[in-house]
C-alpha cells in the first residue's frame, strides 16, 4: 500500500529537518522568480513608462524605492513576529526566522535611504532632510542593526532570541510612524502613490512595474533568507543526529 503524503502546513516545517530540505528546494524556484520579474519590471520601468511631466527621468527611481520601503516595513513586522513568536513558544524556528530576516530588512531599509536621497536631490534639491518620514526609516535601519548586533553579542542563542525579541517589539511601534507619518506631519514626502482604498495615482505602466519589482522583492526576500535560515539551522543544529547523517553524506559525495 502506498505511503500518503502529508501536505506542507506551517506546524510541519517548525521542525528544522523539514524546514531545510523545503526550502533547499524552494530556493532555486524563489531566485528564477526574482530574476524575471525583476528583468521585467526594469524593462517597463526604464524602456516602456512614460517620462513624468513634473519630475521628468528622476522619477523613475520609484521603481526601486518605493518597494524597497515596502520591503523594509514588512520584513521588520514578519521578524518582530517570528522573535515574539519564539519568545513565547520558546519555537526554535520562529527564532532562527526572525534572524534570518533581519539582514535582509537591513539592507532593503538601507536601499530605500539611499534611493531616496537619489530621488531627493534633483526633486528637492538635497541629498537629505531630516523629513518625518526620512528620519523614521533611519530609526528602522538603526532598530535593524542594533537586532543584529544585539543577537550576535549574545553566545546562547535562546537568550540572544528573547533579547532581540524584545528590541524587535518595543521596535515595531516605528513602523505606523513610518506609513503614517505624511498624514501626521507637514512633511516635504509625497504621500501614497498607490492605496488599499483608492485607485492608483499613475499610468498602468508605471503601475505594472512596480508591481513586478515587488514581486521581485518578495520573491529575492524569501531566497535570501530561506539560504541564511538554512545556515543558522545548521550551525544551531550541529548536534543533532540529521546534521551529522547530513555532513557525513556530503563528505561521502565529495570523496567520489
Amino acid at each position: 500500500m502506498n505511503e500518503r503524503r502529508s501536505p506542507i502546513t506551517w506546524t510541519m516545517l517548525a521542525a528544522p529537518s523539514r524546514f531545510f530540505a523545503f526550502a533547499g528546494a524552494a530556493v532555486p524556484w524563489l531566485w528564477a522568480v526574482s530574476l524575471i520579474t525583476g528583468l521585467a519590471g526594469l524593462y517597463v520601468g526604464f524602456a516602456i513608462a512614460p517620462t513624468d511631466f513634473q519630475q521628468g527621468e528622476a522619477y523613475r527611481i520609484i521603481f526601486i524605492h518605493v518597494p524597497a520601503a515596502w520591503m523594509s516595513m514588512v520584513i521588520y513586522l514578519s521578524m518582530a513576529f517570528w522573535a515574539a513568536w519564539g519568545w513565547m513558544l520558546n519555537a526554535r524556528m520562529a527564532s532562527m526566522y526572525a534572524r534570518a530576516l533581519a539582514p535582509t530588512g537591513a539592507m532593503f531599509t538601507f536601499l530605500a535611504l539611499w534611493t531616496g536621497a537619489l530621488w531627493g536631490k534633483p526633486t528637492w534639491g538635497t541629498w537629505w532632510v531630516w523629513d518625518a518620514r526620512l528620519t523614521s526609516e533611519f530609526i528602522l535601519l538603526l532598530l535593524y542593526l542594533g537586532y543584529i548586533a544585539l543577537t550576535e553579542a549574545i553566545d546562547d542563542p535562546r537568550r540572544a532570541a528573547n533579547a532581540g525579541a524584545l528590541l524587535a517589539l518595543v521596535g515595531a511601534v516605528n513602523i505606523p510612524i513610518i506609513y503614517f507619518s505624511v498624514r501626521w506631519w507637514n512633511t516635504l514626502h509625497q504621500g501614497s502613490t498607490i492605496s488599499m482604498t483608492t485607485a492608483p495615482k499613475m499610468v498602468s505602466t508605471m503601475l505594472t512595474s512596480m508591481l513586478l519589482m515587488t514581486l521581485c522583492f518578495w520573491a529575492y526576500s524569501f531566497a535570501v533568507v530561506f539560504t541564511r535560515a538554512r545556515a543558522i539551522v545548521l550551525e544551531q543544529e550541529s548536534d543533532t543526529e540529521w546534521v551529522r547523517a547530513l555532513r557525513h553524506a556530503g563528505a561521502d559525495n565529495g570523496r567520489r
